[in-house]
This record gives C-alpha cells, structure tokens and sequence, in this order.
C-alpha cells in the first residue's frame, strides 16, 4: 500500500507523528506541494493508492493521471478544492474529518473579539518599548477599553461552533442572538434565534460561524452593513468569502463597522491587493484558529481511522457516495 501526504507541514510541522498512517503501508511526506502546478501534483501522488491532503487541488485531470488512486483522504472539514463528481465516476472515494476543531475555533473567536477590546498585544508593546515606566500617570490606554457585559452578540451558524461562542459569551454577561436556518433545542438554551435583519439591528457584535453556501457568501455587504449600529464589531473566522471585502474596508474606514478581526480571507495566502490590509481597526491572522495541537491530532486520529474504515471496507466520513 503506497500513501501520499501532499501538504502535510501545517498539519504536522514536526510535533506530531505520521506513525498511524505508516502502519497501513509506505508512506512518503511532502511538506509542500504547489495548489497550481497539476503535473508536479499528478507526478507525486504517481501510483500510490490514497493521497492524504489539505489544501492541494485535485481535478479530475489529476485523477486521470493517478489510475492507481483510490482514496483521497482530506486533513480538514472542507473538501472543495476535490473534484468529487469526477472522483466518484472514477471509483475514489473521498473522506474528511468532519468535526475536531469546535472547541478550539469557539475559543479562538472570543479571543479575538477580546484582542479589540482591550488591545492587549499593542500595550504590552508599548510598555516593552518604555512608555509606562516613562510615563507620568500610574496607568494609560492608548484606545477606548470596551466592556463586554450586558452587550449584544449575534451569531450567524448556531451550529457546534456557534453554540460554543455563545456559551463563552453567555459566561460573561453577553444578550446573545443567533440566526440559523435549522435551529435546534440545544441552541436554544444558549441564544434567542432571531431572523437576519433583527440580529444585524440589535447586535453590538456579530460572529461568523456559518457555512459558505451560494446563500452565505458575500452576506456581509454594504447593503446589510448598512443595517448594522454604528459602531459595530465584526469577527469572522469562518470562511473569507462569507465577506464583501471592500464593502468592509469602506465600512471601518468611515467607523460604521468599529473595528473587525478575521482569521481568514477570501484568497489564501492573503494577497498584497487585498483592501484589509489597509482598513482602519482591522485584525488579520493567518487562518490559524484550527491549528491547536489538540485540534491537529485528533485531524491526525481521525484521518488514520478514516483510511483504517477504507481498507477495512466499511467507509466512514465519505462525502462522495
């Protein structure tokens, strides 16, 4: 059994173990492969049975080129960037690991709406550099401190996410609305499901946590901003395009949006044409919100069970049936 890790680095910088998947046959691991070369990405795969990946594309062209192939195992939820219609004409199946970052995400997300409002990183900064020991009051803040009890938080995606944002914001203080297309009784017990337009009016804050659907994408656009409070906050570490992304740049640099904090953009690795980078009062992180080492081993665990499942015949967490 030949297997191929194409992008294994950010799964597997070094602090974890490949020992799972090499128990099943020869395994060979590339840390890098290039999302738009297909021959390099056909040469490697070669005849090895399963390709493991992230975030390189196979097209149908590539499976083409790969007869051997048999299974293409996914180290993340997303599984757009296979051509699945194509892999499943050709008999390979296709697997993800549905759910391992919940907790690590919900967490990640409150962190950042904690970053804009207490601005932590940049004074910790500014008193290495020798202001406060400079300085002549006791204390200072460079930017207004925002409380967050007794705020309003709207979520848009009550699903595992959602629902663990919203307990978080729950604990300290915080009215949390939530719109969702398929409300369930445990969300409920976290927020008030409300429609769109109420969560836009009322909400101080607004998490992204749902999905990109042909019916989500771009729902952050001037024409719901306009719908916002003044002063709004934004925080989206869902998916980028979920984002009119010049429609939230005019928006934080007029103040309608007070500031936003996002983990992930339209195009990634970020472009240097992108608005945000030059919008007032934007955080920007590199798409890492999933990359806890807890997070990342049980991608590892559960893609080794998912090719364990395979081999076995008795497939799980297949998206292409």
């Amino acid at each position: 059994m030949k297997i191929v890790v194409l992008d294994g680095y950010t799964e597997n910088p070094g602090d974890l173990s490949w020992g799972g998947l090499e128990s099943f046959g020869e395994v060979t691991v590339y840390d890098r492969t290039s999302y738009t070369d297909a021959p390099i990405i056909a040469e490697r795969i070669g005849d090895a049975e399963i390709a493991v990946i992230n975030k390189t594309p196979i097209s149908a062209k590539t499976l083409d080129a790969c007869p051997q192939l048999k299974l293409i195992a996914v180290l993340a939820t997303g599984y757009n960037i296979v051509d699945c219609a194509a892999a499943r004409e050709r008999g390979v199946s296709v697997v993800n690991v549905p759910t391992y970052g919940t907790q690590i995400v919900g967490q990640y997300a409150v962190g950042l709406l904690m970053e804009i409002c207490s601005h932590i990183g940049h004074h910790s900064e500014t008193v290495k550099a020798g202001k406060w020991q400079n300085g002549e009051d006791f204390c200072y803040w460079d930017y207004p401190m925002i409380e967050l009890y007794g705020k309003t938080a709207g979520i848009i995606g009550l699903g595992r996410i959602g629902q663990t944002t919203a307990r978080i914001l729950n604990a300290i203080g915080m009215k949390v609305l939530a719109f969702d297309e398929h409300p369930t009784d445990s969300g409920r017990e976290l927020a008030e499901y409300v429609e769109l337009d109420t969560l836009f009016t009322q909400s101080d804050v607004i998490f992204l946590h749902c999905p990109l659907f042909p019916s989500t994408e771009g729902i952050i656009n001037s024409a719901n901003i306009a719908k916002m409070k003044d002063g709004v906050i934004l925080i989206n570490n869902s998916r980028g395009q979920l984002v009119v992304e010049q429609d939230l740049t005019d928006a934080l640099n007029s103040g309608k949006v007070a500031a936003a904090a996002l983990d992930v953009v339209s195009s990634e690795p970020i472009r240097a044409d992108n608005p945000l980078l030059k919008a007032k009062n934007c955080i920007i992180t590199p798409h890492i919100s999933w990359a806890a080492k807890e997070a990342r081993q049980r991608i590892m665990d559960i893609t080794v069970e998912n090719v364990r499942a395979f081999l076995a015949g008795e497939p799980v967490n297949v998206v292409n049936p």
